[in-house]
């Protein structure tokens, strides 16, 4: 797709997550390119730093911490949890990165976590079927476009085997997952445009530094909470950007 639209000769490319990053700049070395929700685009080798990226990418990046805060904020749902189940997708270069910053977490508060992969959407009922034979306690979903785009499977998967899951993304407890914490990609999306707005008013990519994102939103389902049988603390609720209760 971004060898059609390079062919196309578009006058920027506007990508989301790493993978389509690298296919973006594999595509062309002159299009311009504003990335989003990239956790690390100086590590995965995007952009030479953060404040002077260089060749033609710039954009957006998670902020990469926020993947620790959740299993925080799963302690503090469930604070006798000992073993977490983490889902991530392998092939996604942001993943590992993001999967080493949780297990560094899980060192400080004592937490086992057991790893499981998906790397297509059907290997998903696979990797709960593995998961439910170790029974964790509760799951981590590491954010990751093709594990998004399965975000009902996953939320239904992960209700039927009754595990305490945190998301990424708002769209999981909209679909009845329990909780979600991280970057607000709404307000990652008009940050994005005012750069498209420099690039095509003349300005060269290389020379906008890469921010980080600065929004984060936590999201609880209250009417998910009640069926898994928990109580979400009065101090956590007070703290939710939004409550679903229905």
């Amino acid at each position: 797709m971004a060898a059609e639209l390079a062919r196309l000769k578009v006058d920027v490319f506007v990508v989301a997550g790493a993978p389509a990053a690298h296919a973006a700049k594999k595509a062309s070395n002159v299009t311009p390119i504003v990335m989003t929700a990239v956790a690390d685009p100086v590590g995965m080798g995007l952009v030479a730093s953060l404040a002077r990226p260089g060749g033609s990418i710039t954009g957006l990046s998670d902020f990469p911490g926020v993947v620790a805060k959740r299993l925080e904020l799963l302690r503090e749902v469930a604070p006798s949890v000992s073993r977490v189940a983490v889902l991530l997708n392998p092939t996604n270069p942001s993943n590992p990165p993001q999967l080493k910053l949780t297990q560094a977490a899980a060192s400080t508060l004592a937490v086992t976590l057991l790893v499981f992969e998906a790397k297509r959407a059907d290997e998903i009922d696979h990797a709960f079927a593995a998961i439910k034979t170790e029974r964790p306690g509760a799951l981590i979903v590491i954010g990751d476009p093709l594990l998004g785009s399965q975000a009902k499977r996953i939320v239904e998967l992960s209700t039927r085997n009754r595990l305490l899951a945190i998301y990424w993304t708002r769209e999981f407890p909209d679909a009845g997952g329990l909780m979600s914490y991280g970057t607000n990609y709404d307000d990652l999306w008009r940050q994005a445009a005012t750069y498209v707005d420099k690039i095509l008013k003349g300005a060269k990519p290389g020379d906008l530094p890469v921010e980080q994102a600065t929004k984060f939103e936590l999201v609880i389902n209250l009417k998910t909470a009640k069926a898994l049988g928990i109580t979400i603390p009065h101090s956590l609720l007070l703290r939710a950007d939004q409550v679903i209760d229905r």
